[in-house]
């Protein structure tokens, strides 16, 4: 009988990784699509990056208040709603651009399934808790993280290679492998409790903001490397294709750190994150430099080696901060700051030259490392005094 319970409990957070990574898949393919449908309607690929925006932004705007409708509802439930949105929105969009409806169009259903995604996301990870006890939350996250990367990877490869047969069934696939999470996601116990929907306990206390800051710091960061990343190789002399020097190794160094987490099973102490800030901070400096391809791409593997071990602790710590009722808010905070720090990233590299997004995002970063390790000293200091 025991056996066959703890089988049972294997299979069903199997079914929550399946579903974490799968669920990342418009997010990770989405630019490539995106990109391609814009070619085949407007003869301009860079009008992809238009569809991305809107949907980003909606995630932004739409993430806590949409998370805030499902408190009534079990987590599971609630996020296959989410989901289902999302694909609707996916399809009905692949269905305009056969159509060859105006690009607008096209937008406003990007913003309809983007405005849901953060709330997913946020619901997905609630969902964890039911699931994983804590003492094994930090390598069921470093197994989540290390899946994410994969699709991040894959994704845009399966992207561009469905969009040579078909930009209409590349955005379709991505829609189909989106709405996994519809079919696997294990359903958990309603959490809601009568009485507590209303209780208090703030989002955006303190401790709260303080990892969300360090979230979009850290977004910001491989941000301005992925987004960059053609305009290194060209600033070092290379071919366009040769982006991939820096954003593979990124890549392999934040896989190596999932598994990291996952093997190591443990939370990190506070003065373990400050040096892994400090790591992160050191990297975007590096490539801040450019100095030269070797040590730019030293700086990505920097970053990347330390963004899964950050990402795992932020979440833990929401986790233990976020007021039990809120969580799934919290947790959708948690993924769109790093939305925020990409929209940052973004807008920057827009506006400005490379060197100029390098050396602001490298700032953020110390500014965040900073302000934790600032904290960090004001709470043993608070300690021994007591």
């Amino acid at each position: 009988m025991v056996a066959d319970s703890a089988a049972s409990n294997r299979w069903r957070l199997l079914r929550w990784f399946i579903s974490s990574a799968t669920c990342s898949v418009p997010q990770a393919a989405g630019p490539i699509a995106f990109s391609l449908v814009a070619l085949g309607l407007t003869g301009d690929a860079s009008r992809g990056a238009a569809i991305v925006l809107a949907m980003t932004l909606a995630q932004v705007v739409g993430a806590v208040p949409i998370a805030r409708l499902g408190r009534n509802w079990p987590a599971a439930t609630f996020l296959r709603v989410l989901v289902g949105v999302r694909t609707a929105a996916l399809v009905l969009l692949s269905a305009l651009a056969a159509g060859g409806a105006p690009f607008i169009w096209l937008i406003l259903a990007a913003v309809v399934g983007g405005s849901v995604n953060g709330a997913a996301h946020g619901y997905l990870r609630s969902v964890l808790n039911a699931l994983a006890p804590a003492s094994r939350l930090p390598r069921a996250l470093g197994i989540a993280a290390t899946l994410n990367e994969l699709t991040f990877v894959l994704a845009p490869v399966a992207a561009s290679g469905l969009g040579t047969i078909s930009p209409v069934f590349a955005v379709l696939a991505l829609a189909g492998l989106g709405a996994i999470p519809m079919l696997l996601v294990p359903q958990t116990r309603s959490t809601s409790v009568e009485g507590v929907l209303h209780a208090g306990g703030s989002v955006l206390s303190p401790s709260i903001l303080l990892w969300l800051m360090c979230a979009a710091a850290g977004g910001a960061t491989v941000a301005a490397i992925e987004i960059g990343a053609v305009a290194l190789a060209l600033r070092f002399g290379y071919e366009p294709a040769l982006a991939f020097l820096f954003t593979v190794p990124l890549c392999l160094a934040s896989v190596a750190g999932g598994i990291w987490v996952s093997l190591r099973n443990r939370m990190a102490t506070r003065m373990a994150v400050v040096a892994k800030l400090s790591i992160m901070t050191l990297g975007a400096a590096l490539v801040a430099l450019e100095q030269s391809v070797a040590m730019t791409v030293l700086g990505a593997v920097l970053v990347g080696s330390v963004l899964a071990p950050l990402g795992t602790y932020y979440s833990l710590a929401l986790d233990t901060l976020a007021p039990p009722h809120r969580r799934a808010e919290v947790f959708a905070l948690l993924r769109t700051a790093n939305s925020s720090g990409v929209i940052v990233a973004s807008a920057i590299l827009t506006a400005a030259s490379l060197s100029a997004t390098s050396v602001a995002v490298a700032g953020l970063m110390f500014l965040a490392t900073s302000t934790v390790a600032s904290a960090m000293y004001r709470h043993q200091s608070r300690t021994r005094q007591v």
